[in-house]
């Protein structure tokens, strides 16, 4: 008899497979530096080409928000090439698709309206939503919905033919968004079919996260770019502070851009679909509480609740004058960065919050579990030391110290709700959660000292959920 790949993961030299490649991130953080390039170079080649711009003045780099945005086509269609003509990912079970079978037209037009219906639906209470909160309509939020309204005719649109389209081969067309349809439109409307609200709440999970967090992310991308772009290499290079925050910014945007690509392109052909939004109710209240508006009056500076700023000038203050130790620190704080970035440079197209798409298993992630969390942690107390403070005041470093603390828990509490959610949902992910608490680079450790505290013994291999779904 064939053993279970699972009866024991710890035994494995390797973590399962990851369900992205490598060469998917890697495929989208070349079409970014392509476009960057090409951004910073404009004017060069617009003089070049004797395109000047108004009054006959030179050309200026293309640094505006709109430049920001075309960059996740540059990173989008790279990643969708990779993964549709190299891992083939269109003919995953996991996709639901079967492309053998083509349904009549005929058999697929009721389900596909009543789909459509819900799907329409959905993005009107979004917009309903982003009219009613307020925080949409103020500083960078105001390009986010600029966006959003102009893209909603054509999502309109090719939503049609999309949705015809994908029905003659799903194996199950009558997921979530036909389930909310059929509710919208009652029962006995078409073919007096009943909806079930497991699969409303699952559709809305789903939707709730990428009308949150879709928005948060378009908002946030012309900053950074514009930064990047219209940079004085010549200026910065000489000057460890200017060239290692130069550098974080960078790796920020690259975050920023694949994160943002991976929120939007949620499509089963690409096999980037959301199979599910995490229902734990604590795992949403920690992921929240480390986004705007909620981060507004839980994390940060400006008299915030968890405030660990406080006369806090940071690394470039305290170490200045000092150039061996400023190259050192900030050489630490870019590599952290990069780890960060690279975490989700990894997952390709299917990165997002409080969702289940798949498993991760390489780059960063073959070392311990949470690598963004870890290196976005350990870069707030590099970069702050928060146990030195301007006003001399012990207490104040206590405190700043204390609530730094704090929101590492948070990204604890963040990371075990994520836990609970994988662990539930995919008995790989239960493989590889164990496979890393035995042989991952930083996580054996870690699990090894937690046991040696808690008394506990090694974990066995299993593929239980340690935490109730619900």
């Amino acid at each position: 008899m064939t053993a279970s790949p699972f009866a024991d993961p710890t035994a494995r030299l390797a973590p399962p497979p990851s369900d992205v490649s490598t060469g998917v991130g890697l495929a989208g953080l070349i079409g970014l530096f392509v476009w960057i390039i090409f951004c910073r170079s404009y004017p060069a080649m617009a003089a070049a080409i004797g395109l000047e711009g108004e009054l006959g003045a030179a050309r200026g780099v293309l640094s505006g928000p709109y430049a920001a945005l075309a960059a996740m086509l540059f990173t989008a269609v790279p990643m969708t090439a990779w993964s549709l003509l190299v891992d083939k990912v269109h003919l995953r079970p996991s996709t639901g698709i079967d492309w053998t079978m083509r349904r009549p037209l005929d058999a697929v037009l009721p389900t596909a309206m009543v789909k459509l219906c819900g799907l329409w639906a959905t993005w009107g209470i979004l917009a309903t939503f982003y009219g009613l909160a307020r925080w949409y309509w103020d500083g960078s939020y105001l390009f986010a919905m600029e966006v959003l309204q102009f893209a909603i005719i054509p999502m309109i649109a090719l939503s049609v033919p999309y949705v015809i389209w994908l029905d003659r081969h799903l194996i199950e067309p009558r997921d979530g968004t036909w389930h909310f349809g059929a509710f919208l439109l009652g029962g006995g409307v078409i073919g007096r079919e009943h909806w079930d609200s497991a699969a409303i709440a699952k559709h809305w999970r789903a939707w709730a996260i990428k009308g949150f967090f879709g928005a948060f992310m378009i908002s946030i991308l012309p900053g950074g770019f514009a930064q990047v772009v219209e940079a004085d290499l010549g200026q910065i290079t000489s000057h460890p502070v200017d060239l290692a925050m130069m550098l974080v910014t960078l790796l920020f945007v690259i975050d920023v851009q694949i994160g943002t690509v991976g929120y939007l392109l949620t499509l089963r052909p690409l096999d980037s679909h959301i199979r599910s939004g995490n229902p734990l109710l604590a795992g949403w209240l920690a992921a929240l509480m480390c986004y705007p508006p909620f981060v507004w009056g839980i994390i940060g500076a400006d008299r915030q609740v968890l405030n660990y700023e406080f006369d806090t000038p940071g690394w470039a203050h305290w170490f200045a004058g000092n150039d061996a130790l400023l190259w050192t620190w900030g050489g630490l704080l870019v590599v952290l960065t990069a780890i960060y970035a690279w975490a989700t440079v990894i997952f390709g197209i299917r990165f997002s919050n409080l969702t289940y798409r798949g498993v991760i298993t390489n780059g960063p992630y073959r070392f311990t579990r949470h690598p963004a969390y870890l290196s976005k942690n350990l870069f707030w107390w590099a970069s702050t030391l928060p146990f030195l403070v301007t006003s001399g005041s012990v207490l104040d470093a206590v405190r700043n110290s204390v609530f730094l603390l704090a929101v590492n828990a948070i990204y604890y509490w963040r990371a075990r709700t994520e836990e609970a959610h994988l662990l539930a949902e995919d008995p790989k992910y239960a493989e590889y959660h164990a496979w890393m608490a035995e042989h991952g680079l930083i996580t054996a450790p870690l699990e090894r000292l937690k046991r040696a505290i808690t008394g506990g013994g090694r974990p066995a291999a299993s593929t239980e959920q340690p935490f109730p779904a619900e």
